[in-house]
């Protein structure tokens, strides 16, 4: 594969930050809300604050080729860090600001940082810990300084302070700045990402400046993104997709990029900033739509009777109207009507009267929460990524959205699919290496460019669309020779606003059994509105009503299922509900939350037995990790039931 050539004027980050602060010089590029007053700063103003963080850097001694990690939540200042590393010529290493003590000690120690820079107290207790255990760390960077006063500042810097220094020393260090970013072009290392770790320890997935702006501009051009959008940063900065939307496009096109005051604030944050461009997985997406219709159970008669009546039309046009197809006169009035009354006021309320292009991604997202956002007129589209791709390996086209597939190979990604069913892509953004791991690296990665992703799909005969059936290495046999795929029954029994996490097991065995996690916020309000007392998620999973209507969404998925020929061996027959979430801090399932299905299978070995060996209940108990980092137990008795199945439909033909 020939490599594109990119614009040496625009082939790394510092390029593009000079160009933006004279093109876009007064436009902004990062808001940020801070006690409740939203603050600015355009491109020119954000120049200056990232060179006087890169000359402050080079003061205390940044060598060109460091690691820099970048730690805590969304904020510009954290942003600003990770071009005024590349502008030194060191590398940005962003990590997950939830990880624990343990986790981050992993990765900052295999990547062998030498800086960090980290957004509060928090996040540098959290090093510190481990710092008998990190011998390449020289020097930490603070941007809070609340609790900081009584530390020993002998390693510890006030990030104001560095920015002083910086603008202090200006005229001695600039040279050497200068001489730094020059010297960096295409091929140079952009970033660092870690993987989430879900079959082992996280992966430092290395990216070139090429990797990312070729992302970031076939991407823009995909969906004319421009100057004039607007993007929320509320992901994790350790996310290759959060990079990409607010560090990549955003460079790329100048749009500017708004971080929310707090996670608690992000949909009123959000309401108030207009984003245009948006992205969120699909449990985003769900929580807003069960927020909805629990505000509706309370509303009045005359309110639920309009919403419903509106919704129907919605359904039947709303589609249609966003992919430009031929609507009547007088149900295109009626769907104005709808707009006035209902839809926009709606749209409003959850922050998306604006959003011209909406993404999700990740997992599946449900067939009626998928309809629900199109039908209000929200362009929400699926994608399918990773990060070795610089996210994009698919995307939908406006006009052809489909909820069963991920659409369409992106612009300038090659894919094929091997005769195991395993998906292959090659493109420019495809990664680097990954760090100090040859052996994973040509496991993942040909001398072609060819890059396995680890996932199962096919495409469509006649569409050329992509569809993604599970991870390869969980696609298998049961014991009758009938294919096994468990995220395939997972993610429908996910489109259920009650449950939250699910677990499905069968490989080799003859039926397939299930864990179930409610989801707290949605089963809680139905206990309360329900006159139903509850003192603890475990006390309210063990519900017997709960229950009831968990079983009632399994046979009702048992039915879907069983209309799918090759899948219909994966109808569930047995059910328990866990008696505590499963939790990254556990090691169940990663930040990103996607399922360890080996440690949940080591860990409730006894609670699997009892699916199969035909129990009624399973007395158990399992070790918890508590917000502190103390270890502790949960003691519980677990309630089996089963559930009814449906003819296969192989079988009935």
């Amino acid at each position: 594969m020939t490599a594109t050539v990119i614009d040496s004027d625009l082939d790394t980050f510092p390029k593009l930050l000079a160009r933006n602060a004279v093109k876009f010089a007064n436009a902004p590029a990062y808001r940020e809300k801070e006690f409740g007053i939203w603050q600015s700063w355009t491109w020119s103003q954000a120049k200056d604050e990232i060179e006087a963080l890169a000359l402050g850097m080079l003061a205390l001694g940044l060598n060109a080729g460091d690691h820099v990690a970048i730690i805590g939540r969304n904020r510009p200042y954290l942003y600003w860090a990770m071009t005024a590393a590349q502008c030194c010529g060191a590398i940005p290493v962003p990590l997950y600001e939830d990880s624990s003590p343990e986790e981050m000690a992993y990765v900052l120690k295999h990547a062998g940082v030498r800086f960090v820079i980290a957004g509060d107290q928090e996040q540098v207790d959290k090093v510190l810990d481990a710092q008998d255990e990190l011998p390449t760390i020289d020097e930490i960077i603070y941007l809070d300084k609340r609790g900081m006063r009584k530390y020993d500042h002998k390693h510890l810097n006030a990030y104001e302070d560095v920015q002083a220094e910086g603008r202090a020393g200006h005229y001695r260090l600039e040279p050497i700045l200068k001489e730094r970013s020059a010297a960096l072009n295409a091929d140079s290392t952009c970033v660092m990402l870690y993987t989430s770790g879900t079959t082992g320890r996280p992966k430092g997935v290395v990216m070139s400046n090429r990797n990312i702006i070729w992302a970031s501009t076939s991407s823009s051009e995909f969906d004319a993104l421009t100057q004039t959008d607007s993007v929320m940063a509320y992901l994790p900065m350790a996310w290759v997709g959060d990079f990409i939307f607010s560090i990549g496009q955003c460079y790329w096109t100048g749009f500017c990029v708004s971080c929310p005051e707090s996670a608690e604030t992000m949909s009123t944050d959000l309401r108030e900033i207009g984003a245009t461009y948006f992205f969120a997985p699909p449990r985003f997406f769900e929580g807003v739509l069960t927020s909805v219709m629990i505000r509706m159970k309370d509303a009045s008669a005359l309110k639920q009777w309009m919403f419903k009546y509106f919704m129907d039309h919605a359904k039947k046009v709303g589609r249609p109207l966003l992919d430009g197809k031929s609507v009547g006169l007088l149900d295109r009035l009626k769907y104005m009507l709808g707009d006035i009354l209902m839809y926009g006021p709606l749209k409003n309320t959850i922050g998306m009267s604006r959003v011209r292009v909406g993404y999700t991604a990740g997992e599946a997202i449900g067939p009626e929460i998928f309809e629900f956002y199109r039908s209000l007129g929200i362009n929400l589209k699926q994608l399918y990524g990773q990060t070795e791709a610089s996210v994009y390996i698919a995307q939908q086209p406006d006009g052809e959205v489909r909820i069963d597939t991920v659409g369409v190979p992106s612009p300038g990604v090659e894919v094929r699919i091997d005769e195991s069913g395993e998906i292959f892509y090659r493109s420019e953004g495809a990664f680097v290496e990954y760090y100090n791991n040859p052996e994973s690296t040509a496991d993942t990665k040909d001398p072609e460019g060819w890059v396995a992703t680890g996932d199962a799909g096919f495409f469509e005969e006649g569409t050329g669309q992509l569809r993604i059936i599970d991870r390869a290495k969980d696609v298998g046999k049961m014991a009758d020779g009938s294919m096994f795929a468990p995220k395939f029954v997972e993610n429908k029994l996910k489109f259920f606003p009650d449950i939250l996490e699910t677990v499905v097991f069968g490989l080799g065995r003859e039926t397939c059994t299930a864990f179930i996690n409610i989801d707290l916020t949605a089963v809680g309000n139905w206990a309360e509105r329900n006159n139903i007392a509850y003192a603890s998620y475990q006390e309210l999973a063990g519900h017997p009503e709960v229950y009831k209507s968990i079983k009632s969404h399994i046979e009702e998925v048992n039915k879907s299922v069983a209309e799918d020929a090759m899948l219909s061996g994966c109808q569930i027959y047995r059910f328990l509900i866990l008696h505590k979430e499963l939790d990254p801090d556990d090691g169940e399932i990663t930040r990103t939350r996607k399922v360890r299905r080996r440690i949940i299978e080591d860990k409730y070995a006894d609670l699997i037995e009892g699916l199969y060996n035909g129990a009624t209940e399973v007395a158990t108990e399992t070790e918890v990790t508590y917000e502190d980092g103390r270890k502790g137990s949960i003691k519980a008795t677990v309630k089996i039931e089963d559930v009814k199945t449906v003819a296969r439909k192989a079988q009935a033909a």
